[in-house]
Order: C-alpha cells, then sequence, then structure tokens
C-alpha cells in the first residue's frame, strides 16, 4: 500500500449519476445542433400582417410630422417593419420587438427627417450606422430617394437590409457597405461625394462631424438625431467642424407624440475637408474634440 496517498471512496450512487447524466447531455446538445433552424423570410407575404394598432400609431405620427405617403410608399415601410419583426426574433436586430413601438419608436422618429430634406431638395444620402436599416430604409422610400448607401459594421445587420430592400422592391435604390463609418472615406467615389449624412443614435456629434464630413460636399450636411439638452455637443462640436472645413449648426425640436425631448441636429458643411481625416479610431480615442 502506498502510505504517502490518502485513499478516497467514490460513492457508487454518483457514480451512477453520472453515467445517466453523461450521455443524456450529449443526446440532447446533439438534438440541438442537428435541429434545422427555420429559414429567414426574404419575402413580406411570409411575414405576419401588422396589427391595426401599428396602422393607427403610425398614421397619427404620419399626421403630427406633416407627411404624406403614397400606398406604394407605405407599403415599402410596412414590408421592412413585418420583416424586421420576424427576423428579430432569431437575430437580434433591434430591441424594439412590439409593432406599435416600431411604428414610433423606429418609422415616425426616421421620418422626422423629411421636412428638412424635402425643403433642402435632398435625394440621396449615406445613413451611418443603420443596423435595422432605421432610418435610411423608410426615408429612402418617403422621399423619395434617387439613391441611399446605408453603413453598419456588423454583417448580418447588413445582411438584413439587402434582404429587406430587395422584398420592398428598392434594391435598385439601397446600396449597403459592411464596414466602420471612417473606412468608407478611403473608398473611390465616396468621399465628398454625398449631399447628406444621416445618423441617428451612432456618436457624439464632434465624432460624427469627423466621420462624416469627409463624405460631404461642401454645402453638404449632416443631420443628426438626438435626445434631452445637446447644448454641449453643440459647444464642442465648433472645434471640429473648424478642423474638417468649417460648418453652421442648427437645432430643429421634434414636436411628436411619444418622441418627448427628440431633436434634429443640422450641421452644414462649408468647406474642403483635409485629407487626413477621418483619424484612426484609436488616435480618435487618445485626442478627443
Amino acid at each position: 500500500m502506498d502510505r504517502g496517498r490518502p485513499t478516497t471512496t467514490c460513492d457508487p450512487s454518483r457514480r451512477r449519476e453520472r453515467r445517466r447524466a453523461g450521455p443524456n447531455g450529449t443526446q440532447d446538445r446533439r438534438r440541438a445542433l442537428d435541429r434545422q433552424r427555420e429559414p429567414l423570410p426574404t419575402r413580406v407575404d411570409a411575414t405576419s400582417p401588422l396589427p391595426a394598432a401599428y396602422h393607427r400609431v403610425l398614421s397619427t405620427g404620419l399626421q403630427e410630422i406633416g407627411v404624406e405617403l403614397s400606398s406604394a410608399q407605405r407599403s415599402a415601410i410596412d414590408g421592412h417593419v413585418r420583416l424586421l419583426l420576424a427576423w428579430n426574433r432569431s437575430i437580434n436586430l433591434t430591441a424594439i420587438r412590439d409593432p406599435e413601438a416600431a411604428a414610433i419608436g423606429h418609422v415616425i422618429d426616421s421620418l422626422t427627417v423629411l421636412p428638412v430634406m424635402r425643403e433642402r431638395g435632398l435625394r440621396s444620402f449615406v445613413d451611418l450606422g443603420s443596423g435595422g436599416g432605421f432610418p435610411g430604409l423608410p426615408v429612402a422610400a418617403a422621399l423619395p430617394a434617387d439613391g441611399a448607401l446605408l453603413v453598419d459594421s456588423i454583417a448580418k445587420k447588413v445582411r438584413f437590409v439587402d434582404a429587406a430592400a430587395a422584398a420592398v422592391g428598392m434594391a435598385g435604390t439601397i446600396a449597403t457597405f459592411t464596414g466602420r463609418a471612417e473606412h468608407l472615406a478611403g473608398v473611390p467615389g465616396h468621399r465628398e461625394r454625398w449631399p447628406a449624412v444621416l445618423a441617428r443614435a451612432v456618436a457624439a456629434l464632434p465624432e460624427l462631424v469627423e466621420l462624416s464630413f469627409p463624405l460631404l460636399v461642401p454645402g453638404g450636411v449632416l443631420i443628426a438625431w438626438k435626445r434631452g439638452d445637446v447644448s454641449a455637443e453643440v459647444t464642442a462640436t465648433t472645434r471640429a467642424t473648424g478642423a474638417l472645413g468649417g460648418g453652421t449648426v442648427q437645432t430643429a425640436d421634434v414636436s411628436v407624440t411619444g418622441l418627448h425631448g427628440h431633436r434634429l441636429v443640422v450641421i452644414t458643411k462649408t468647406g474642403p475637408t483635409p485629407d487626413d481625416f477621418p483619424r484612426d479610431p484609436a488616435v480618435r480615442r487618445r485626442t478627443p474634440w
């Protein structure tokens, strides 16, 4: 006997439990892996219809912002929402899962920009951080846009936007870019080309100026969705606009039921942007505006 090694006694009942649990657990995992996930819908008619409450909330919101949509525009926007809610059950695209909440929190919130864009004659734009396609897809449908580029760094969200645009007949209007916004300015054909950049809940205003101004033609506008008091952000933006070509800032309050405290910040670029912008994200973190 090895007197230097302690002896242990295994409870036979626990050994039997492990033997029973082991194979069963493995089989359960195999069944989970083998189970085929239902294919995500790529046609609007393969999704559930939207409830009457969604249509009621949407119609009320459109009246409040003074926007009228044709039946084709409304159908495209509704189809986008139907696909979003269907995909969201399998892929996390948005925290909003209720149709009524989507009507006000996604669609109407996105379309509050229409009066500003129509007043300025803006018919093409880049949507930075588009996520599940908001504000880009409904804005493109409602303008209607000549062209829109929806940008997001998360591939699954871009795949959804591509599928939704095709399903609602807007693949010829909407293009997508998978990657970080600062990389887009280095892609041929995008630097200082666009008349408008939209940014909904993406970043602070100085950061948005650095990301968007390299894409904008002189005279183009950055339109950012914000909430609450933005005076500190607007003040901090002055240094960024000065370094990236100069700009003027205007704010417009949004008066819509369910969007209390929302406002749009419109920053107009006045001159060309130096080639060394936008900076690398690490540089921006070390030397913020």
